[in-house]
């Protein structure tokens, strides 16, 4: 049996600048930094020991359910251990937008709540007695490299990495305590009914949850910010209005707020046939899809991400210059890159055997 979940198992969190991928045993395996379409910090996704983050119950590995806290991208995990039952809710933090500056690489208006730049992980124990273990092992550039980790104060409740090379730090803290195993970053706290612990993943930014109380805040402002998103939508009620939902959240969650862009998908490599070759990276904006995706989007009555993108299609085909001829490519990157030169990984393993793993797009 492969030690890989089926793809569709994989829960997708965003805060429309980065996303990831939880599998059902609670470990992110997916995550690239600090943008979508940058090398894997967590890439076990393609490689099971290119890096993961796991946050759930001690002893057991299979949920006992798991949903999107409704109209939201926040993942709850519902999780039965021998001694009880608790709750793990994940999410990439939003909050509001923070107004010392403007960032260099933001093209388009921000609006009034965006990408904190940091991931929440949140367990309850809710009957009975549980144990929450941590088990953080991240490895930059696709799994090629490792880093150091240290306390950068006197406690036990934060540590930091960064690899040799590169501009990544990750900080993890939270309200358990924190050791070093090799190249990972664990703890384990034992809950009981009512109780609750957190971890925070950061990498940067300000408003990064501290407290118990800040982790809360930040997944009801996290869970206020996706529905009222959505309460913009004009779907009729009928039967097949949560699934329209959830392909209209799906489609926000793959936009890259910056520039406008909106991703084919959030991953590279993935295979289109088992153990297959056609692994492609759709970590990038295809003119044609995109068009398709927001004219969906037009019609449920999300107005404002049509005219971001079509703000992107503006500065990719421009290049700044709006006297230039327009010379439109079938694709760009998420920030307008036009040279997409694909190149293949060979030291992951890639997901299920399919090999070559690929990053960049030739297409």
């Amino acid at each position: 049996m492969s030690t890989f979940p089926p793809i569709a198992d994989y829960g997708l969190l965003s805060n429309c600048e980065q996303s990831c991928l939880v599998a059902p045993d609670g470990s992110i395996e997916w995550l690239c930094l600090p943008r979508p379409d940058s090398p894997s910090v967590f890439g076990a996704l393609l490689d099971r020991a290119a890096g993961s983050f796991r946050f759930g119950p001690s002893n057991a590995h299979v949920p006992q359910h798991r949903r999107y806290v409704p109209g939201t991208m926040v993942l709850e995990t519902t999780w039965q251990t021998p001694t009880g039952w608790m709750t793990v809710h994940d999410l990439l933090v939003i909050g509001p937008t923070q107004s010392e500056g403007r960032r260099a690489d933001y093209h388009r208006a921000p609006s009034d709540f965006g990408a904190v730049g940091a991931i929440v992980r949140i367990a309850t124990c809710i009957s009975g007695r549980v144990e929450a273990v941590v088990n953080c092992a991240p490895l930059f550039n696709y799994g090629t490299a490792g880093g150091t980790w240290s306390y950068p104060g006197d406690g036990y409740d934060a540590m930091t990495i960064a690899p040799k090379e590169g501009d990544v730090q990750l900080e993890l803290a939270g309200n358990i305590r924190l050791g070093v195993l090799g190249a990972r970053s664990y703890g384990r706290t034992t809950l009981t009914e009512g109780q609750s612990a957190f971890v925070t993943l950061s990498w940067g930014g300000s408003s990064i949850p501290a407290s118990q109380d800040e982790a809360f805040s930040a997944m009801n402002t996290t869970v206020g910010f996706w529905r009222d998103w959505l309460s913009a939508a004009k779907i009729r009620d009928h039967p097949w209005k949560p699934y329209i939902d959830r392909s209209a959240l799906t489609l926000k969650a793959l936009s890259y707020a910056p520039t406008g862009a909106i991703m084919a998908a959030a991953t590279t490599s993935l295979p289109e046939t088992p153990g297959g070759a056609r692994n492609w990276d759709y970590r990038f904006t295809w003119i044609r899809d995109s068009a398709f995706m927001l004219r969906s989007l037009y019609r449920l009555g999300f107005d404002w991400e049509a005219v971001e993108y079509f703000g992107f299609i503006i500065d990719a085909v421009s290049a700044g210059d709006l006297n230039r001829k327009f010379e439109l490519q079938i694709m760009y990157g998420i920030c307008g890159e036009r040279d997409l030169t694909g190149r293949t990984l060979d030291h992951l393993s890639g997901f299920r055997g399919a090999r070559p793993v690929r990053v960049g797009n030739g297409a």
